[in-house]
């Protein structure tokens, strides 16, 4: 017989009496996918305090000036769904912001830069054509907006949520406009390390690029053939496998969210090997000062602040 969680009567009595099992302080969700990609967040969290849910951590106290929970999501979006939704029926997030790296699918971007765009799709959710002598034929009932590369058609996905019960297609997640607005203060005077730990140096200085799109799925991209397709199918800067999933969620349960990841590869668009093992460090500190950055421009999470008609839904 399995044991059961000590966290469950706490939850239950907090669902009976309204209130979160971890206090009534609505917080800012600070996510990134690998220990990597949060050690400075964390190294910079005071009040630091440690809950364990599931055998995930997840660390609240006060970062740039603001109340969060900071947790890693998991690598792939399955993960990242999961968690997601794990801190938001713990704790009282009013919304979630992503720290992070990927993959950079925009010719005009470099390693280092940091990216937020404002809107991500899940764009290997797909289906897989029928060979035929006239070519890939999709099923007549299984149509795709979008042009395949090769057999894989992208697909839209159906999404509801207590606003919207009936289910509806969707491809583009937008990130919460008022969250937006904010990013788009930052400018351009943050300074982004150009060289790693290792002293291995960029030949360009890193910048925020704010605007394009992203996309997200359960594959790690190197390959310069597909990333020219990403690119050109879907106008994307940067692909990576957590923040769509993330999107939907949020959207799902009505909380703002927006994402800020760091190039710290091409996709396979470098000349030579992969770049991750070199970059992801630097790129993933950048992605992070961005977000402290970005944090302190943010007013504090209130009670009920965050609203559809408030946020442009």
């Amino acid at each position: 017989m399995r044991p059961v969680s000590i966290a469950l009567p706490a939850l239950i009595l907090a669902a009976i009496s309204g209130q979160t099992a971890h206090g009534d302080s609505p917080k800012t969700a600070v996510i990134s996918a690998f220990p990597p990609e949060w050690e400075v967040l964390r190294n910079n969290v005071a009040g630091a305090e440690e809950t364990v849910i599931n055998g995930n951590r997840f660390i609240t106290g006060q970062l740039a000036g603001q109340e969060v929970v900071l947790f890693l999501s998991g690598i792939s979006m399955v993960n990242a769904a999961m968690t997601t939704q794990l801190a938001l029926d713990h704790f009282d997030i009013g919304r979630i912001i992503v720290s992070g790296i990927a993959g950079g699918v925009d010719p005009s971007l470099n390693i280092g830069d940091v990216t937020v765009v404002p809107q991500w799709g899940q764009y290997l959710d797909s289906i897989y054509a029928r060979d035929t002598a006239d070519g890939y034929a999709l099923p007549p009932w299984m149509p795709s907006d979008f042009p395949g590369f090769g057999m894989m058609f992208p697909r839209n996905i159906e999404v509801v949520s207590q606003s919207r019960p009936d289910p509806e297609p969707q491809f583009w997640f937008p990130v919460d406009a008022e969250l937006y607005e904010t990013a788009l203060e930052l400018g351009g005077a943050l300074d982004l390390a150009q060289c790693s730990a290792a002293d291995a140096c960029l030949s360009t200085q890193p910048r925020l690029v704010v605007g394009g799109k992203g996309v997200s799925g359960a594959a790690f991209v190197d390959n310069a053939a597909f990333r020219d397709y990403v690119f050109e199918t879907f106008e994307a800067r940067v692909l990576d496998m957590e923040s769509a999933a993330i999107a939907h969620v949020a959207q799902a349960n009505e909380v703002p969210f927006i994402a800020f990841r760091s190039l710290s590869d091409l996709a396979g668009g470098g000349d030579g090997e992969n770049e991750l093992p070199i970059f992801f460090e630097l790129a993933a500190n950048n992605a992070a000062h961005v977000v402290m950055s970005y944090l302190t421009r943010l007013h504090p999470v209130t009670e009920g602040m965050e609203t559809e008609e408030e946020n442009g839904g």
